[in-house]
């Protein structure tokens, strides 16, 4: 990589990494070439080593609450995020290490001393990316039937997020003084309750973790639905987020913006870091071949078998060669469903070719060429107004990642979009975020 730094005053990209152990793609998994496994430790620290050689900002896992169902299309096994994460934060010293945690199967006062915990053991690199959870098998995991509706999950979790949030200020920076000369262990006048009474939650504190090193850990939000922008412009740092096309994307930035400014005027919103998927070679048609290759072992029924979670009713029925249905009335992740019925309804999909794309992507953007025509793309996101910052997920596993790291970025770096050394210590600097100062103080 280029060791000539790029002038301070200009604008860089972003980048997180969304750890998929086996690669993104279907099929990624039965290359010969393939390798990784999704409940190795040893695995992901090896990955997350290649991507702090890369000098991204976060290294990110999602999550999931329900085992393998024969009736839709997903990777069995992975570790506890935070869990691993402890495994992860002994094995780097720079990149940010982001959770998901659902706040529909959680509890605040666990949630906020588990992060805050990674947040001293990683010297302030923790971050936690905010769901409700798509899934009436996750609730059935969890005492209930069904999940709660789409407006009852978003109101648990911005009380979920105040209270945690909350907690991590029960604390004032230094409290936990150990303090040989007086005999004091902990200034208990700089700890105080909480005593939260809402509709959800009764949570006393204070929280039994000093404040973490960043104040609070990094707030990721992923939702693009009128409540998700709100939750995200209310609570977050960075938004995580699925648009096909730049102009969407503004519109999409606009909305969050205008819903952060009617809570704190003036304030330009979260972060916003949309999901690619990029597909690198040496040559266009490198990069083209190896997706083609991809796409000829497309388990095109495993595509339908996940539309039909997305669009709440089985479409195994309908004409693979026909229209796309429409949605029925309880979709699981609005804002995934309509990214996906806009790119269909634009350029003709037939289902096949939506259930092909969907079960390629998970509804993420795809971006096919070489390091020139891959940094090409991102910076045009970015010069836009488009993006802060990209989530790149890999299709395959190892080399998804190396070609990225190996190639594209050396040419961001180039370009001068991009760092080319660590400059800060937490992720909150990473990202230009500022720390919070306790709410009671």
């Amino acid at each position: 990589m280029s060791s000539s730094p790029s002038p301070s005053s200009s604008p860089q990209i972003h980048l997180g990494y969304f750890h998929q152990p086996v690669g993104r793609h279907p099929f990624a998994w039965r290359r010969a070439e393939a390798e990784g496994h999704p409940e190795d430790p040893a695995w992901a620290i090896r990955v997350a080593r290649k991507v702090e050689e890369g000098l991204f900002d976060v290294f990110f896992l999602a999550d999931g609450l329900v085992g393998p169902n024969p009736q839709e299309q997903g990777k069995a096994g992975g570790l506890e995020p935070l869990t691993l994460l402890g495994a992860v934060a002994a094995s780097t010293t720079h990149v940010g290490l982001v959770a998901t945690v659902s706040t529909t199967f959680s509890e605040p006062f666990n949630v906020a001393r588990m992060l805050a915990s990674l947040d001293h053991i990683s010297g302030g690199r923790s971050g936690w990316n905010v769901v409700t959870s798509q899934s009436d098998r996750a609730a059935q995991n969890f005492g209930a039937d069904k999940l709660l509706d789409h407006a009852e999950r978003y109101a648990r979790s911005a009380e979920f997020l105040s209270v945690t949030k909350g907690l991590w200020d029960s604390w004032d920076d230094g409290a936990l003084s150990l303090d040989k000369q007086r005999g004091v262990f902990v200034e208990r006048n700089r700890v105080r309750e909480l005593n939260h009474k809402g509709r959800f939650f009764t949570v006393r504190g204070p929280l039994n973790v000093s404040r973490p090193p960043q104040g609070h850990p990094v707030i990721f939000q992923a939702g693009s639905s009128a409540d998700g922008i709100d939750l995200a412009a209310t609570h977050a740092d960075v938004a995580f987020t699925a648009q096909d096309t730049i102009e969407d994307a503004l519109v999409y930035r606009e909305a969050l913006r205008a819903a952060a400014a009617t809570h704190a005027p003036g304030s330009p919103g979260p972060l916003v870091f949309p999901g690619v998927m990029p597909i690198v070679g040496e040559t266009h048609e490198a990069a083209a071949g190896k997706f083609a290759a991809l796409q000829e072992r497309t388990d095109v029924a495993a595509g339908i078998r996940q539309l039909s979670g997305r669009w709440g009713y089985d479409l195994s029925g309908y004409d693979l060669d026909g229209p796309i249905p429409e949605p029925g009335p309880s979709v699981h992740g609005q804002s995934r469903v309509q990214l996906l019925l806009k790119k269909a309804r634009a350029e003709g999909y037939r289902l096949r070719d939506l259930a092909a794309l969907a079960i390629a992507s998970h509804g993420h953007r795809i971006i096919v060429g070489s390091a020139q025509e891959v940094a090409d793309d991102l910076e045009h996101w970015f010069r836009s107004g488009a993006a802060d910052g990209f989530n790149i997920i890999p299709a395959t596993m190892p080399d998804g990642l190396d070609d990225f790291v190996d190639l594209v970025v050396p040419e961001l770096q180039r370009r001068g979009l991009f760092r080319t050394a660590y400059e800060a210590e937490t992720l909150r600097g990473l990202l230009g975020l500022t720390r919070p100062a306790p709410r009671f103080a």
